[in-house]
């Protein structure tokens, strides 16, 4: 490359643009589709259904401690895919850069983009690059979309909890929000935290390879939290979720962070972590093939779906606390930790 920086000619869609992907992206992106350079991929389709996804990232700061923005977009878009039971077959990426980005950041994501896709054994496909002026946007903005596979008959939703059911969480939460706002503010914690963002994807394969018909739901924890997200369950299903505060795995690193800052970890963002309703009769089973995968080694039972309470009409979130009283748990109202993901 003739420059260090990113210029408006990297978006022109003419000769610097071609030499843009040619070398930063191709040579860590390659595979026999992305390197046809045509208008779309054609994609090699099984029996089943189509799943498809998007989403975009725009993380401040875009390093952080166990990740980047790019490793971030690859592993999000997988998760949202296999929250369906999808296996994932392909995604596309598209970046939004600013004029005066610098070109060694760029080869660093689009290191770390490669290595996401690699290690996930799912391919980027086919992408786009577009270059706004200095001050028209910050830094980078990637925007991806994810297509993969469901096995007819599987049927995952937040409106299948029955009360029995048991409430799973596949290991410690709250990590990659206070590895965001720790790095962004410069605030001193256990150097063991970092954020959790992981690909799930065959984790959850080998779940439905064994259980596949004990499972109601599978959730992603990101935006909103793990409190969020069981409560858009808890009304979608129209039951009480009972959660306790002693079973959720939370590590004292966080906690101390949130002590401190006024946050309630159960609001805060998570990468990498997923949330299972499932038959009581197989939670054990469950549990034990999560922690048999390096995403779910710490996995947990935290709670318990019930009916609602006479004279309850909405669903709701019981959280027992430590010392034996109980809150309820509402979905996240504001953002007090915004560019999260």
């Amino acid at each position: 490359m003739s420059t260090k920086r990113i210029l408006l000619d990297h978006g022109s869609g003419g000769v610097a643009s071609r030499e843009l992907i040619e070398t930063i992206f191709l040579p860590r992106l390659d595979n026999p589709i992305l390197s046809r350079f045509e208008d779309s991929a054609v994609l090699p389709a099984s029996a089943g259904r189509l799943a498809f996804t998007t989403d975009s990232y725009v993380v401040d700061p875009i390093f952080f401690p166990g990740g980047d923005i790019g490793k971030l977009a690859v592993n999000g878009t997988i998760n949202d895919l296999a929250m369906q039971g999808a296996t994932p077959i392909g995604l596309s990426l598209a970046l939004i850069l600013e004029e005066g980005f610098p070109l060694a950041d760029l080869e660093r994501l689009a290191d770390s983009i490669g290595d996401a896709a690699r290690s996930s054994g799912v391919p980027v496909v086919t992408g786009d690059t577009k270059v706004v002026h200095r001050g028209k946007a910050d830094k980078i903005f990637i925007t991806t979309a994810g297509v993969g596979m469901v096995a007819d008959g599987l049927e995952l939703s937040s409106r299948l909890a029955r009360p029995g059911d048991a409430v799973l969480l596949s290991g410690f939460f709250g990590d990659h929000g206070i590895t965001i706002i720790a790095t962004r503010s410069g605030l001193a914690i256990q150097s063991d935290i970092q954020s959790d963002t992981a690909p799930l994807h065959n984790m959850v394969a080998a779940m439905l390879a064994r259980k596949e018909n004990s499972i109601r739901c599978l959730r992603d924890p990101t935006r909103g939290g793990i409190a969020t997200v069981l409560a858009e369950i808890a009304e979608k299903s129209q039951v009480q979720i009972n959660i306790s505060e002693e079973a959720l795995p939370l590590r004292p690193g966080v906690s101390t962070a949130c002590e401190l800052l006024g946050l309630d970890p159960l609001y805060l963002a998570n990468e990498g972590k997923c949330i299972v309703i499932a038959d009581s009769a197989s939670a054990q089973d469950l549990l034990a093939i999560m922690r048999a995968t390096p995403e779910g080694r710490d996995a947990a039972l935290i709670g318990r779906v019930a009916p609602l309470d006479a004279g309850v009409r909405k669903g709701r979130v019981v959280l027992r606390t430590a010392i034996g009283g109980t809150r309820l748990i509402g979905s996240l109202s504001g953002e007090p930790l915004p560019r999260i993901c």
